[in-house]
């Protein structure tokens, strides 16, 4: 191991103190090359402070280590010119004795490098190294000098005087050969001083001698001390140098940073090199050009790249300021950059030295983060808050005519659905798809964005006309109502928009919102995919749909609901061969509540599926008490069916009451097959193998197509009262609709069911056209639990009660009109009114068969008989049945007729 080699950072300050001024740190990578300079065997330090290995390698030339040196064999001559000068001055020549011991002096001097070389393979600290410095050092002076004494006092003529003198310029050579090893001078001035003395061998002379060596030892210990302090400063000052360095040098090669300097022209004079590269260059052909040129500076331009201009101007310091890079790539590279001024010892400006660091990823972050702030992540449209903002920049514009503005609030009908059935997958695709036809839609008009689920927001600036609102909201339902393919599926929903405008509707973004959110409800309220214009009696529904909630919530929690039963009877021998759960709920204020009114209300709140399962298991107690070939049907809702868990509720129930699976009949709605997945067909699946029946409920009412009638295992198919309804007048389609679907049922092996019969001559049609069972008014109303019993009771025989034929659907009125009679005017008031006839009230006593012109309205007459006369009321029947609009009520205007076209053959491209 070679003497002086220590291990920085393990051994302590004391060895780091010992570590000299004169060593160097060495990178490990070096080690070899440095270590055949000292004769190999070098040993490198460990890691310090976590960093690149560094090694401590001392000098041949450090004196606080090393007490010999290779220039000591220059001593030699040194020697002899004295002994010459001596012998010159004197004109004398030494005895045998003086002259052996200073030759043999100065030979122990000409071996100085191998000296050196042996105490580099001690220990510098070791005792070792002291009998080497006696043998290299302290002998060769000692013999020197009592070869000199011997010579001078054999030969008068030589004095002490000449040697004396001598003895002084060896020491000086001595000392400059030996570069400050004070120990190593102290040593060879006594050795010359006691060589001398030893030929005197006085008392004295020792004395004296031990006097000066006590007093150089001391010297060089307070000298050893002060060096070892100066050496533990320099290794620290450059430990931390180097540390500081490789730091840089590791922060430049990670990419976490780079540096820069400019000289006071503002030319690059540094720059790190991976820096160089990316501006397409090395850092030599950077170095020259413009500091500036680094940037894409552009007048105007951004904050960042304004300031760096004036502090490189103004000579002034700067930190963290954003730039673009001029870096030729296609996407943009933005940078951080900080400096300061340089200045020399006088205070004159020499230039900028600075730091900088990648802007890219963090500005990339920030956008994204902007994006998420103010956008919809899914379909890309203004989230709610960007929304928010934008309509409370208009509504707070300095001019009162630009506040003007209108807002749709929209959504989307039966998307539940499709995310119960199909997924959450499907319906982000769904919520994109709409996104983009809803955008299409509105086009420049006005602003789209997302609130959330399924709900959307158009804002449109400026003053609207209701008409035109009207029409666009029209287009946007027509639109968002057709068609979608998700998944290779067929999926269709609705959409529901309430409208509110500024300034009619509110002067605030709460007050619009609260606005067109009462309108939507009224909206969706009226039947779903239509549109509603707020109006002030929105606020009391919208109250009383509130209580209506927290109402059914109470009833839930008290059982205040009911279920009633309506019978279904098979039409060819009238036998009661089922029931149909129908749920009530008696108010305790407002009495019985139309299920059409509280079932959207717990659709909506997530109580359908709590009422769904007890429905079905209260069905199922009350199903046991009733003979065993009589059957039950209960509604499942699209939530039900969605539910993994429906197959153990029914199980369940079953079990609980201890019924035969066969006698329960689950009535299903088409809405299921919206997803049409193999999660529905699991669920059927799943179904069937309980071993209940399935019935698909309202059909021809629903969104999706005949194809899944080819895997769903149906029963029975039941037809929508809304296909009874009207299929007995002359002209009605209904009739054949409701012969297609019994074939249709017959060739699957299905039964069916007609319901909503409430006329003799709808039951006479359905049982004509072959319809297996018939449900409606016409056999019994709904009862209570207690009457099913009463009603078994009396038998199975169901006996048809009710009129003939129903009376058209009458709206009740208050409408002046005029009647003409011959060349007589009458005026009466229109009480109620259908397609077909009329009462009017106002004209006493008239006969049976008058003949009426009656005026609905400017310039619309159409003609009328009176049927009969009670008081000042009558009843006429219109000779043409009248008109009526989409929604089923009368016109009091002429419909207009299409424009006739010419008789002219239509126009044909030719080849």
């Amino acid at each position: 191991m070679v003497a002086g080699m220590v291990k920085l950072g393990l051994r302590g300050e004391r060895q780091a103190a010992l570590s000299g001024a004169g060593r160097r740190l060495v990178p490990a990578s070096q080690e070899e090359a440095q270590g055949a300079e000292v004769d190999g065997a070098a040993e490198a330090a460990p890691s310090f402070a976590g960093f690149a290995r560094w090694r401590a390698q001392a000098d041949a030339s450090d004196y606080l280590h090393y007490f010999t040196c290779r220039r000591w064999a220059l001593m030699a001559p040194v020697l002899l010119v004295g002994a010459v000068l001596m012998s010159i001055l004197s004109g004398t020549i030494p005895g045998a004795l003086s002259a052996l011991c200073m030759g043999l002096g100065a030979a122990l001097c000409l071996p100085a490098s191998i000296h050196a070389r042996l105490e580099r393979r001690v220990v510098h600290d070791g005792w070792r190294r002291y009998p080497l410095m006696v043998i290299a050092i302290f002998l060769p002076m000692a013999l020197f000098g009592f070869g000199a004494a011997r010579w001078t006092n054999l030969h008068p003529e030589l004095g002490w005087s000449i040697t004396v003198n001598v003895f002084v310029i060896v020491v000086l050579m001595a000392t400059a050969l030996l570069a400050n090893r004070l120990t190593s001078i102290i040593g060879a001035t006594i050795g010359l001083w006691g060589g001398a003395s030893l030929d005197e061998a006085s008392l004295a002379s020792f004395t004296l001698l031990a006097i000066g060596g006590i007093i150089g030892l001391l010297m060089a210990v307070r000298q050893a001390a002060n060096a070892a302090s100066q050496s533990l400063q320099n290794a620290e000052r450059e430990r931390e140098q180097r540390r500081a360095e490789q730091l840089l040098h590791e922060y430049e090669q990670t990419g976490q940073g780079w540096f820069w300097e400019t000289d006071r022209q503002g030319r690059i004079t540094y720059v790190t090199k991976s820096i160089a590269a990316l501006l397409g260059g090395s850092p030599s052909d950077i170095e020259g050009k413009p500091f500036t040129g680094m940037f894409l500076l552009e007048a105007g331009g951004h904050e960042g790249e304004r300031t760096l201009v004036f502090h490189l101007n103004t000579r002034s310091s700067f930190q963290d300021l954003g730039v673009r890079a001029a870096t030729g790539e296609k996407d943009e590279r933005w940078w951080s950059i900080s400096g300061r001024p340089v200045l020399d010892q006088f205070n004159n400006f020499m230039g900028f030295r600075g730091s900088g660091t990648d802007l890219t990823e963090k500005r990339r972050s920030q956008a994204h983060v902007t994006q998420l702030a103010r956008f919809d992540s899914l379909t890309k449209l203004a989230n709610r808050f960007q929304m928010s903002e934008w309509l409370e920049k208009i509504l707070t514009s300095p001019r009162i005519e630009t506040r003007a503005c209108a807002v749709f609030l929209l959504d989307l009908d039966r998307f539940k659905q499709v995310n119960d059935t199909m997924g959450h997958p499907a319906g982000d695709a769904l919520l994109k798809q709409v996104a983009e036809r809803l955008s299409g839609t509105v086009g420049d008009r006005g602003r789209v964005g997302r609130l959330g689920g399924d709900e959307f927001q158009v804002i449109l600036h400026g003053a609207q006309n209701r008409e035109g609102l009207a029409h666009l909201a029209r287009r946007i339902i027509e639109n968002l109502s057709q068609p979608y393919t998700i998944d290779e599926a067929r999926v269709t929903i609705g959409a529901s928009v309430g409208i509110a405008l500024c300034p009619d509707d509110g002067m605030t973004a709460d007050a619009l919102i609260r606005n067109a959110d009462l309108a939507l409800y009224a909206a969706k309220g009226g039947g779903r995919g239509r549109h509603h214009f707020y109006d002030e009696d929105l606020h009391s529904d919208a109250k009383e749909r509130q209580q209506l909630e927290q109402d059914l919530r109470d009833a839930i929690a008290n059982g205040a609901l009911e279920l009633h039963y309506q019978p279904q009877v098979r039409t060819t021998s009238e036998k009661i061969t089922g029931f149909e759960a129908l749920l009530r709920w008696n108010h305790p204020v407002h009495g019985y509540i139309s299920p059409a009114k509280f079932v959207p209300v717990a659709e909506e709140t997530g109580l359908v599926a709590q009422i769904g399962e007890w429905a079905l298991r209260t069905a199922c107690a009350d199903l046991a008490k009733w003979p065993e070939e009589v059957r039950v049907a209960v509604n499942v809702s699209p939530l039900q069916f969605a539910n993994p868990a429906l197959p153990a509720i029914v199980t369940s129930a079953i079990a609980a009451a201890g019924v035969t699976p066969g006698r329960l009949e689950l009535e299903i709605t088409e809405s299921v097959f919206l997803g049409d997945d193999k999660t529905t067909e699991t669920m059927f699946s799943a179904l069937k193998n309980l071993g209940v029946r399935l019935a698909l409920d309202d059909f021809g009412t629903g969104y999706s197509s005949l194809g899944y009638l080819k895997k769903a295992p149906f029963d029975k198919i039941k037809i929508d009262q809304s296909f009874v309804r009207g299929a007995t007048i002359q002209g009605s389609r209904n009739g054949a609709i409701i012969s297609s679907i019994v074939n249709l049922a017959e060739a699957l092996g299905m039964e069916t069911t007609a319901e909503g019969v409430e006329t003799l001559d709808e039951l006479d049609l359905v049982r004509m056209l072959g319809c297996s069972h018939v449900q409606g008014y016409i056999y019994e109303r709904p009862l209570n639990a207690q009457g099913v019993l009463g009603k078994l009771a009396e038998g199975l025989i169901a006996a048809a009660k009710g009129p003939r034929s129903a009376r058209p659907a009458r709206q009740t009125m208050l409408r002046k009109v005029v009647l003409e009679h011959g060349t007589h005017s009458y005026e009466g008031t229109v009480r109620n009114i259908s397609q077909r006839g009329a009462m009017i009230e106002g004209l006493w006593n008239v006969p049976v068969g008058t003949t009426f012109g009656v005026h609905l309205s400017e310039g619309y007459v159409v003609m009328a008989t009176s049927r009969w006369c009670k008081e000042d009321r009558m009843g006429l029947e219109f000779a043409q049945p009248l008109d009526l609009d989409g929604n089923g009520a009368v016109l009091f205007a002429p419909v207009r007729t299409r424009r006739e076209t010419p008789d002219v053959p239509p126009l044909r491209r030719t080849a």
